[in-house]
């Protein structure tokens, strides 16, 4: 690899730690390629991406970035799990991991926080964007709905007891 290609990883990595909104570090030694390709497919799915890149020129991209204090993380075989969602790229590490022990959690960065292991184990029992969205909306729907309901309850009432009345006249 030339100087040019290094920078550009070094750019691409760069860009890679200032969007996302969660980058887990974990190691792969011992994974197949079949392996990782799973990884990366449900990574895909999930709305993230992981990226096996020099531990040397991830450090170098990370200098001055908010998650910068993961850097302590990159040594040996390591792979990054990133995601914008905060939560997308924790949840399928820490899946894949629990199926596959060769892949093992060392840490990871949410926004200028530093993860631990635990600590991405705890993000990824969050609920996801999706999730905190209904249940905002499903919050906000219900007094709504048992508004709806009280106003509607006095005129079945109402209705009910004319219906009750007719009846007793008609008999």
């Amino acid at each position: 690899m030339d100087r040019a290609q290094k920078e550009k990883v070094v750019d691409e990595l760069g860009q890679i730690f200032e969007s996302s909104g969660v980058v887990v570090v974990a190691q792969y030694t011992g994974l197949t390629v079949a392996e990782m390709q799973a990884l990366r497919a449900r990574m895909r799915d999930a709305g993230g991406a992981v990226r096996v890149a020099k531990n040397k020129l991830a450090k170098i991209a990370l200098e001055g970035k908010p998650c910068e204090s993961i850097s302590g993380l990159l040594t040996g075989m390591t792979v990054l799990a990133y995601s914008e969602d905060p939560v997308a790229a924790a949840k399928v590490v820490e899946a894949y991991a629990k199926e596959n022990q060769k892949l093992v959690i060392i840490g990871g960065a949410m926004g200028g926080t530093a993860l631990d292991a635990a600590g991405v184990s705890a993000v990824a029992k969050m609920p996801s964007r999706e999730e905190l969205i209904a249940q905002i909306v499903s919050c906000i729907g219900a007094p709504a709905s048992n508004i709806a309901g009280a106003i509607g309850a006095p005129a079945s009432n109402i209705a009910g007891i004319l219906k009750t009345l007719e009846e007793r006249e008609a008999a």
